[in-house]
């Protein structure tokens, strides 16, 4: 079957402009525009994108999608009240949708999470349209693990049936993880019938992510460290990120490495990483905190020599694919990562590109550290590899994407 002319309309609960946007779905449009699918893409985006600053982007970014026929449509998301502000939001996509499925006589839906996935519910329910819900992770569980939620909470309770008739609705499924699907199998609202899925991970732009000798001199002569080993944690911090946990590896991974520096790329709170430094015993000498543009990760990454990422323990961990993670295999780094996070144990150790830490305590960062302090230089070509194998946008992402969308158009 092929996907030229196909009309799909793509939604995203996440904005365009924010980086995740950029890295997680975008990327992947263009990719299948290549193959004939013609999209429709209506996301919903933050206060920033209706600045001048924002709409100038937004007018350069729809400029960019139309060169490969994608046509994008924004809505303004609202935050709070929560429930009844994400309401507001389901009935306008709603509404919005219904008329662009109509003009562009569109056929298939592809929800990106919870939100959207049920928009494109009610929309199958009233003009019968296919529907692929790409779950992104375990939505209450999430909540409920990052303690934004109670698990009786009616929140949850809302967000776990909305999750099942979605579910039962879709004609495709996706997921980011091999571990949350063998999960979800068991779940009744997936007994119905056999479903169309596919597991894709959180891939990976490679020619964007890649090691850069040059950079790599470059960046390492600003933070003034020339020869040291370097740590490197990208993204986020607090929440279900364990900034006190990783500081202290890094102070275990110095009894190895006496020279060795932790980089912080970050746009969170600085004063968080240094309390969490202060209280693992290491001075501001040996750590740097740094907020750099998207644009400017991968020179940052080709500086350093591993990538750490620790996450809360707790069941939405099953459903999680860290782009962080994959980024630092893209730029030849090994990488260590507590164990129970989506299908990271058994890929670190199958393919050798790292070590676990099974629990967050001085014996296991003592063990993990020595792997890395003693692997990471013979690990860089390997980690490498590995991406190519199993992180890239186009030879995975994209077409296991256009395997999923021939399937599910082809059901009668």
């Amino acid at each position: 079957m092929t996907l030229a002319g196909k009309q799909v309309l793509f939604i995203s609960y996440n904005g365009m402009l924010d980086p995740l946007g950029q890295s997680q779905v975008i990327p992947y449009l263009k990719e299948l525009s290549k193959l004939g699918v013609e999209f429709t893409l209506l996301s919903y985006e933050r206060e920033h994108a209706y600045t001048d600053e924002g709409r100038s982007r937004s007018d350069a970014l729809s400029a960019e999608l139309l060169e490969f026929g994608i046509e994008w449509h924004r809505l303004r998301y609202h935050k709070w009240p929560s429930l009844p502000a994400t309401a507001f939001d389901v009935a306008a996509g709603v509404r919005y949708a219904a008329r662009m499925i109509r003009r562009r006589q569109i056929a298939m839906v592809h929800a990106r999470s919870h939100i959207p996935a049920l928009i494109a519910l009610r929309l199958k329910r009233r003009l019968g349209t296919r529907m692929i819900f790409d779950v992104r992770g375990l939505m209450a569980e999430e909540y409920i693990d990052a303690g934004h939620w109670k698990s009786n909470s009616a929140a949850a309770r809302l967000t776990k049936r909305m999750e099942a008739s979605a579910l039962d609705a879709a004609d495709g499924v996706v997921t980011l993880t091999d571990a949350l699907w063998a999960e979800m199998l068991r779940w009744p609202s997936l007994q119905t019938g056999a479903k169309a899925h596919e597991t894709i991970p959180c891939c990976i732009d490679l020619e964007t992510f890649r090691f850069d000798p040059q950079a790599r001199l470059a960046r390492r002569a600003e933070l003034g460290i020339e020869n040291r080993f370097v740590l490197v944690y990208s993204g986020s911090i607090g929440g279900w990120y364990m900034t006190d946990e990783m500081a202290a590896f890094f102070a275990a991974l110095r009894k190895k490495r006496p020279a060795a520096f932790f980089l912080w790329l970050t746009q969170g709170d600085q004063a968080i990483i240094e309390r969490s430094m202060n209280a693992a015993g290491v001075a501001a000498e040996h750590y740097a905190v740094r907020s750099v543009l998207p644009a400017t990760v991968p020179s940052w990454l080709s500086a350093s020599d591993a990538g750490i990422a620790f996450y809360q323990p707790g069941t939405s961990r099953l459903g999680t694919s860290p782009v962080k993670v994959n980024e630092y295999l893209a730029c030849g780094l090994p990488v260590v990562v507590n164990t129970g996070v989506g299908d990271m144990d058994q890929f670190i150790t199958g393919e050798r590109v790292g070590a676990l830490v099974p629990e967050f305590k001085p014996s296991e960062y003592a063990k993990a550290a020595e792997i890395m302090a003693e692997s990471a230089a013979e690990t860089r070509l390997r980690s490498r590899e590995v991406a190519e194998k199993f992180f890239d946008v186009r030879r995975v992402g994209a077409e296991r994407y256009a395997r999923l969308y021939e399937r599910v158009l082809r059901q009668r």
